[in-house]
């Protein structure tokens, strides 16, 4: 229990500090810019599949009715893609801008370690955002089958859920923090160090994400999280 007291302060700090400097207006353009390039992600999906299933319908020679139920097919799956794909579609694209956020809270509360840390390329951002989406979409995809087999049980398909996209979330944004402040090579024993308090950051992320409006500013919050989560734990 005294351990745990440490680390549960550390959250709740982190998730208030994060919440205080939503009105930076730092954070403010980070959230405007990931905003706007996870909508355009997402309606360019959807674009894709109400084309595609009209050229399909098209190219077969369907009648009216059914190029109608085709159009209804494809709105109910872009509204399908959309919620299957807005979590990991967010992370990746606040991998991207995660620097500017984590730039933003270290100015303001850890000005010593802004002064030692080192920028990440955008490339490398990249390389990290997609990998993030890339292992959100592989992971849960492969435990669908899992999720629909634990719906019987009333609770399990959500403890599922949370436990696995807590632990893909708290690896993601701790990695988005410590890449300022460690080379490459070392993150893979950080991360063996420190996997019991990325989960639970993880774990409060993936709740902020699956509340409506509340998911929208998830990301940024998560990232704003991280950086406090991860100084707490050092001498900043």
């Amino acid at each position: 229990m005294g351990t745990a007291r440490p680390h549960q302060a550390r959250m709740i700090r982190a998730f208030f500090l994060s919440v205080g400097q939503l009105g930076d207006k730092r954070i403010i353009r980070v959230f405007l810019k990931s905003f706007a390039l996870t909508c355009l992600i997402l309606a360019a999906i959807g674009a894709g599949l109400w084309f595609g299933a009209q050229s399909l319908v098209a190219w077969a020679g369907a009648s009216a009715g059914v190029a109608g139920l085709a159009g209804v097919a494809a709105a109910l799956g872009i509204l399908l893609a959309g919620w299957l794909l807005f979590r990991a579609i967010a992370i990746a694209v606040i991998g991207i801008f995660a620097d500017d956020v984590v730039l933003a809270v270290e100015d303001k509360y850890y000005p010593t370690a802004l002064a030692q840390a080192t920028d990440v390329p955008l490339g490398r951002s990249i390389v990290m955002g997609l990998r993030a989406a890339g292992r959100a979409i592989l992971v849960n995809v492969a435990l669908s089958p899992v999720y629909l087999l634990l719906i019987v049980t009333g609770i399990g398909t959500p403890i599922l859920f949370f436990v696995v996209n807590g632990w893909l979330l708290g690896r993601d944004l701790g990695d988005m923090v410590a890449a300022r402040h460690m080379p490459e090579s070392e993150l893979k024993a950080w991360r063996g160090t420190t996997q019991v308090s990325r989960f639970a950051i993880g774990l409060i992320v993936t709740g902020l994400l699956v509340v409506p409006i509340v998911a929208i500013i998830a990301p940024v919050l998560g990232a704003a999280m991280a950086t406090h989560w991860f100084h707490g734990g050092r001498k900043a």
